[in-house]
């Protein structure tokens, strides 16, 4: 028999027995053990070599075996010792350890707890993170297990997120998922019944397709269950264990001890009102020293969490896990447990806390001078909402510590602004959606969030903070952790190009592609013209993804040569890692540098910030996606009504429309477009009227009647309405744009830049 049956070891060694026919348990059990390929009942009988009514009589053996605890087996699939692990399997990624991650069997029909196996990577291939799926060779090893990876396999690849509901005698699951366009009949509900949000298990082979309960999730309509939905969707970790929140809980009565201390300045935290966490506080004055004429000083100081969050232990564990807090309308899955999140890593005012302080030193032109970094007590004046510092800086609203602390913060910021001018980064118009709830968790409004100065203000500094940080690291030649944007391709240079020559915009590929080239772009364009939004929304698609890397790429979007992320240690793990590198470069730890970067941590740098990367990555897809669940439940009072829209996509099956103000995309069937035939221009994302030259195309404004409101899944339905004062874009129509007009000036969400 040779090798690709799997029994040459065990068979060379029974050989020697000379023991013919039907083997016994301890021999089956000493041939699944030492058997190189997953051992099933066929492979078993070819070992032995059984056959005819041997066949039948092994597999009664087999099942007296599994009665007796003896082996264990999913149906169908590999036998393997009760409580041992099949040779080959289907693992989920549910931990990460120091750069390693821990994988538990998918399916696990033992009576203990399933094995922890230790994942063994090699090579170049992307880097296992928690939620994902593999299939995996496993082998034990001492007193544990050892898994190899084989392949990735898809999220969720067996498992489906939806809700029941019945037709008849039967149950079928509605996914929660758009992209899963047929529902699944239900064998086996368990518990579970019609209207409730469930997890299930993908059983069967086509064409008779089920699924089976696993989980019952609660009623997906109740206030504050769409976040749940984006969780178990995206395998998002929200609970800690015991032993993580006793460390927090530990680690929160540390004494501060000796540090720089800053409890006299009138040191402020500007913030959302519904903020859950402050990460940053700022504070400055004018410079005294006269080699610094109009120039100023300014703190932005930074919550110690590295110094609270050990390398090594479990907070730090479950900190690398989860990669970054997530936030949703309804709640918050932080980084950290509240014992620090909320409380001691919190800065808040009239209370001690620990900070990592970055002392700036600033030109009048806004130029970074000079900067240090301090471990340090402070003791806020005051945690500020934005509009109220707005208020008190327009002189609408009185506020105590308008001289003394918000008016200086104004006059650094100009100098700031001159600076950011001067660089002009990308200036893109993105406004953020703000879903706001009554005490019950239901829907009160959806709205996007106001623009102000103090918004601005907050970012400048923390973007000065953040350049401070990677150049105070470059200095010693410490690790960094960048974040890297990088320039865009030439593929999609040549796409908005192409796209740009429509409306009379020349865009020369052989110059050198900065972000103040875009701004010219829609410099061009009158702010009032619709054609304003479908330029933006294509120089918008020309953009790469940010990522966390080792490597300076530089940030193009912020036109900066060295940028990190310093500035929200509570909410993103790698804040922290920057914070440890400096703490070790700058020796900042009085205790021999325990909450300094450790050297394999400097050494995976590259790994780790891919998973982290994939980590931030999966929370914006379940945040924006929550936000069009809420958005759909919203809108779903106003079915039938016409609504003004802008399309935001066009494909070859129709286009799709966002509601002005609101957002969440619906389609447009271009089935419901009318009789002729419509041509898709991929290059300039339109769709033609073959006979009318009738256009929709991205960007447009139209108004549309809204059909359908999903909140399960966060999808819209338009329809163009009847006798419409409205009409689409035709040939004559299509102009070029208008006069040039300012930039929107509104930049991204500071938190991900």
């Amino acid at each position: 028999m040779g090798d690709a049956d799997g029994a040459t070891p065990y068979l060379a060694r029974m050989s020697k027995r000379n023991t013919p026919g039907l083997p016994g348990r301890q021999q089956i059990l000493d041939f699944i053990s030492t058997s190189d390929q997953p051992a099933g009942k066929r492979e078993i009988a070819r070992a032995f070599g059984l056959s005819g009514q041997e066949k039948i009589t092994l597999k009664a053996l087999l099942k007296d075996m599994a009665d007796e605890g003896l082996i264990d087996s999913a149906p169908g699939r590999a036998f393997h010792k009760m409580g041992g692990v099949p040779k080959v399997t289907v693992l989920r990624i549910v931990d990460v350890e120091g750069d390693q991650p821990v994988a538990v069997p998918e399916s696990w029909h033992g009576d203990t707890p399933p094995p922890r196996l230790r994942i063994v990577e090699r090579g170049k291939r992307q880097p296992l993170g928690p939620g994902d799926r593999i299939l995996a060779r496993t082998e034990e090893a001492g007193r544990g297990w050892l898994a190899h990876p084989l392949k990735k396999l898809a999220r969720g690849e067996d498992l489906v997120l939806g809700v029941l509901h019945a037709e008849g005698d039967r149950l079928w699951l509605k996914p929660v998922d758009k992209r899963e366009k047929r529902d699944w009949v239900v064998s086996d509900a368990g518990e579970a019944g019609a209207g409730d949000l469930v997890l299930a298990e993908k059983t069967g082979r086509p064409p008779r397709l089920s699924v089976r309960v696993q989980e019952v999730l609660g009623d997906p309509f109740q206030p504050r269950s769409f976040s749940l939905i984006a969780i178990h969707k995206h395998g998002i970790p929200d609970r800690f264990n015991e032993e993580t929140i006793e460390e927090a809980e530990r680690v929160a009565t540390l004494d501060l001890g000796e540090r720089e201390d800053l409890t006299d300045l009138p040191i402020v935290a500007i913030d959302p009102v519904d903020a859950r966490d402050h990460d940053d506080a700022v504070w400055a004055t004018a410079d005294d020293d006269p080699a610094n004429p109009g120039g100023f000083r300014a703190i932005v100081a930074i919550a110690d969490v590295s110094f609270y969050v050990r390398p090594g232990g479990r907070l730090d564990r479950e900190a690398r896990k989860r990669g970054n807090s997530v936030y949703f309308p309804d709640r918050v899955v932080p980084m950290l447990p509240e014992t620090l999140s909320a409380d001691m890593c919190s800065l808040k005012a009239g209370e001690d806390r620990a900070a990592l302080a970055c002392h700036l030193t600033i030109s009048a032109a806004g130029k970074l001078l000079s900067w240090r970094f301090a471990r340090a007590r402070v003791r806020l004046a005051a945690n500020i909402p934005y509009e109220d510092a707005q208020a008190a800086i327009d002189g609408t609203r009185d506020h105590p510590l308008t001289e003394t602390a918000l008016r200086p913060l104004w006059a650094c910021w100009a100098a700031l602004a001159k600076a950011r001018d001067a660089r002009s980064p990308l200036d893109l118009d993105l406004p953020e959606r703000r879903v706001v709830l009554d005490e019950m968790g239901r829907i009160l409004s959806v709205a996007p969030r106001e623009r102000l100065d103090a918004h601005r203000l907050i970012e400048d500094y923390m973007i000065a903070a953040n350049v401070a940080a990677a150049k105070a690291l470059e200095a010693k030649k410490a690790p960094v952790m960048y974040r890297v944007h990088e320039a865009p391709s030439r593929e999609k240079l040549v796409a908005l190009r192409d796209y740009l020559k429509t409306f009379g915009i020349e865009f020369a590929l052989g110059q050198v592609v900065r972000p103040s080239t875009f701004n010219h772009i829609l410099a061009k364009i009158d702010p009032e013209d619709a054609a304003r939004a479908r330029v933006m929304e294509q120089v918008l698609r020309s953009q790469t993804q940010a990522y966390y890397g080792p490597v300076n790429a530089g940030h193009f979007g912020l036109a900066l040569g060295s940028y990190a992320h310093f500035t929200s240690p509570i909410r993103r793990y790698a804040d922290l890692v920057v914070h440890r590198s400096l703490v070790g470069a700058y020796s900042l730890d009085p205790a021999a540098k325990a909450t300094a970067l450790t050297a394999e941590d400097a050494d995976g740098m590259d790994r780790l910030g891919q998973l982290i990367s994939q980590a931030e990555r999966r929370a914006m897809e379940a945040e924006r996606e929550t936000i069009d669940r809420y958005v759909a439940a919203f809108l779903s009072t106003k079915i039938g009504e016409v609504l003004d829209t802008r399309i935001t996509g066009v494909q070859g099956f129709g286009f799709f429309a966002t509601v002005e103000g609101f957002g969440g995309d619906g389609l447009v069937p271009v089935s419901t477009l009318g009789a002729e035939y419509f041509q898709h221009d991929e290059l300039l994302h339109r769709l033609v009227g073959e006979t009318s030259g009738d256009t929709y195309a991205i960007g447009q404004q139209l108004k549309l009647r809204l059909v359908e409101a999903d909140p399960i899944n966060g999808s819209l339905r338009f329809e163009l309405p009847e006798g419409a004062s409205h009409a689409p874009m035709r040939g004559k129509d299509r102009r070029a744009p208008g006069r040039r007009g300012r930039p929107a000036g509104i930049r991204h969400k500071g938190g991900r830049r």
